[in-house]
């Protein structure tokens, strides 16, 4: 179905303004440098004011950075409001509304269902990852949509956009580069038989993941001088690396309660029409949920784990999760892929 821009606007800001109002509770109801389980938003927060209180996640500036103008517009004027986080869910909300509205777009052009490719985005906005993380002071809303920019990219054959994407994700947060790399090349590998530019596509997958690293080092020297990729990896497994080859690690990633609140529903409801998908899709968005299963055991990372893992698998399995609800009651299309 073609949809026309005026409804398209319309679509992105209806998306917008949920957003506004799913992350709501961190203006005034209570305040996320206080909750434990979101301890990063202090140093997100105090990148916005100037104070740079990040520590480690100082190098993640995309959305503190577009915060602070905001921040700097509302301080003093939003009365009871946190202007902060105000600041910082005017931001990720952009973020994730475009996230959903380009699952509604991918959606409508795989299956050319629009109540489908609408189904999928309201499952994608009401999962508790995008309220309790996307939308209450971190930065992962960044990641989400650049990992579905680069999904739109492949998909659309426009494999040249990949760079801008590396470079917008590592200034989001450093995991991106890793993602995007598995997500990438799992995908141009699953293309490979149907290509006759095979090493033009593997280029700008080797471009997006070259200026991704080199931004990424270039803003954490000028952060922290001496940081650099390399030895932040290192650091963080000399704190928190887990034993048992890792396998403690992994065990704490699967099992914690953020997997069961963010996969608890979405898993079950979408694995049944991951088939009608296309399999490139797919297969990357599953070995990018395996990259940061590896990273989770890696770092012990235990809960944190699931947001990257939402940002690999969460609109695929949206898609597929409103394929299953929206047809229960209608008669099945058949067993073929909607569009491979």
């Amino acid at each position: 179905m073609q949809v026309p821009n005026g409804q398209k606007v319309l679509l992105w800001s209806l998306f917008f303004l949920i957003c506004m109002g799913l992350g709501y509770p961190t203006l005034n109801r209570y305040d996320p440098q206080t909750v434990p389980g979101l301890y990063d938003s202090v140093g997100y927060a105090s990148l916005v004011t100037g104070a740079n209180q990040a520590g480690d996640e100082a190098h993640r500036v995309l959305v503190p950075y577009l915060a602070k103008p905001i921040y700097w517009l509302a301080e003093n004027h939003l009365h009871s409001w946190n202007p902060v986080f105000f600041a910082l869910l005017a931001v990720n909300s952009f973020f994730i509304a475009t996230t959903a509205f380009l699952l509604v777009i991918l959606s409508d052009r795989i299956t050319g269902r629009y109540a489908v490719a609408l189904v999928s985005g309201l499952l994608y906005l009401t999962n508790f990852a995008v309220a309790n993380f996307n939308l209450s002071g971190y930065v992962d809303s960044a990641v989400n949509c650049m990992m579905i920019a680069v999904a739109w990219a492949l998909l659309t054959d426009r494999w040249w956009l990949l760079p801008i994407w590396g470079v917008l994700g590592a200034l989001a947060k450093e995991t991106f580069i890793p993602l995007s790399a598995v997500f990438a090349l799992a995908w141009w590998l699953m293309c490979w038989r149907r290509s006759t530019v095979r090493l033009s596509r593997l280029a700008w997958i080797g471009a997006m993941v070259g200026v991704g690293f080199a931004v990424l080092a270039l803003v954490m020297w000028l952060v922290t001088p001496g940081a650099t990729p390399i030895t932040f990896a290192v650091s963080r497994w000399e704190s928190t690396g887990a034993g048992y080859f890792y396998l403690s690690g992994l065990v704490g990633c699967l099992f914690c309660r953020e997997s069961f609140y963010v996969f608890g529903w979405l898993l079950p409801l979408g694995i049944w029409r991951l088939g009608r998908l296309p399999t490139a899709w797919v297969v990357a968005s599953a070995f990018a949920a395996l990259a940061a299963l590896a990273m989770g055991a890696y770092d012990d990372a235990a809960g944190n784990t699931v947001r990257p893992v939402f940002s690999a698998m969460g609109p695929l399995l949206s898609l597929s999760a409103s394929l299953l609800l929206v047809e229960a009651g209608t008669p099945v299309l058949g067993k073929d892929k909607v569009l491979d």
